[in-house]
């Protein structure tokens, strides 16, 4: 693992997995800044 914040399709590394499910693996961001990133990629606009 690195110390980046990464969002990972799981269907697309196991097939077996539900198409819609993410994996998120928590980097070494400030808390806050990974709130509003993952706010403003998931909140339609």
């Amino acid at each position: 693992g690195g110390v980046e914040s990464v969002v990972e399709h799981r269907a697309s590394v196991n097939p077996l997995a539900p198409p819609g499910l993410l994996r998120l693996s928590v980097g070494l961001e400030s808390p806050a800044d990974l709130i509003a990133d993952l706010d403003a990629a998931l909140i339609p606009t």
